[in-house]
């Protein structure tokens, strides 16, 4: 007996099942009175109420939000190509316009001293897109970028490697050759150019020997410039003053050897090879690179 009113009493603590049921329904109803009572414009007359229609509002605006948040994210998955060509034609535009300033407001005039490359803008992936001649005369923007320096050639801004824009006129080497006397095709760029300044330079000088069976004549990187005398020391230094341009290694003139390697050292004395021609008395031997 006592074990079974322990079971009654245990049951009568228990909530009734309509209780248990009936306590959400009435939130729901309580939640409907409440949207009802809003819909119809009646003001809520309880704390319980307002707090339950702040918390509706707070979901409604959450769920807007993040309605909103993909609407975003998808425009901005969809449209990622667009914008990223938008960016692309943007940093063009702007690169054109800074460009075409720079053009317009232009004024300094500098040489150029070395011939060198045209390039379509700084930097390794630029375009070569032509040359332009030593001794030229260019307008410069002053802009300088990855080592080169902007020029503007036929209205149109170029690009040329830093370091050969002057205020002095350089020395054409590539003056005209008046005399007729010319080089084989078969020796070096280097040669052709010794022969090309040297002739400009001392028409009266009318031969330059080069392809023979020995040594460096015979690999076409040699050239003896036939002259003697003061002549030949003039020849010899200007040869040696434009030894960069030129490609020039070492020159030999008068029993004497001046070479790019030791060039601190200036003109060296050599021993004697037992003729003129072999101590270098009658002509200027220069070997290139």
């Amino acid at each position: 007996m006592a074990d079974h009113r322990h079971k009654r009493e245990t049951n009568a603590r228990r909530m009734p099942r309509a209780v248990v049921i009936a306590g959400p329904l009435a939130v729901l109803a309580t939640a409907s009175a409440v949207t009802l009572g809003i819909a119809a414009g009646e003001p809520a007359s309880s704390s319980g109420a307002t707090d339950m229609t702040a918390a509706a509002s707070s979901i409604g605006a959450g769920a807007a939000e993040r309605s909103e948040d993909v609407s975003r994210g998808a425009g901005r998955g969809a449209g990622r190509g667009e914008l990223t060509s938008m960016m692309a034609k943007s940093k063009v535009t702007m690169s054109t316009e800074s460009t075409l300033k720079a053009i317009r407001t232009a004024k300094e005039r500098l040489w150029i001293a070395s011939t060198l490359d045209l390039w379509s803008a700084p930097g390794a992936k630029a375009e070569q897109v032509g040359e332009i001649e030593a001794g030229e005369k260019v307008l410069v923007t002053g802009r300088t970028m990855d080592g080169r320096d902007e020029i503007v050639v036929d209205g149109k801004a170029r690009w040329v490697s830093t370091g050969y824009l002057t205020n002095e006129k350089p020395f054409s080497l590539g003056g005209a050759c008046t005399n007729g006397t010319t080089v084989p095709a078969g020796v070096s760029e280097n040669i052709k150019k010794v022969h090309a300044a040297v002739c400009a330079a001392f028409p009266e000088i009318s031969v330059y020997g080069t392809f023979r069976g020995d040594g460096e004549h015979a690999q076409g990187i040699a050239v003896d410039i036939m002259v003697s005398g003061d002549r030949g020391y003039e020849v010899a230094e200007f040869v040696k003053k434009y030894y960069s341009e030129l490609g020039v290694s070492y020159l030999i003139y008068s029993q004497r050897i001046w070479s790019v390697q030791r060039g601190g050292e200036g003109w060296r004395g050599m021993s004697d090879r037992g003729s003129t021609t072999a101590n270098h008395y009658d002509h200027v031997h220069v070997t290139t690179y």
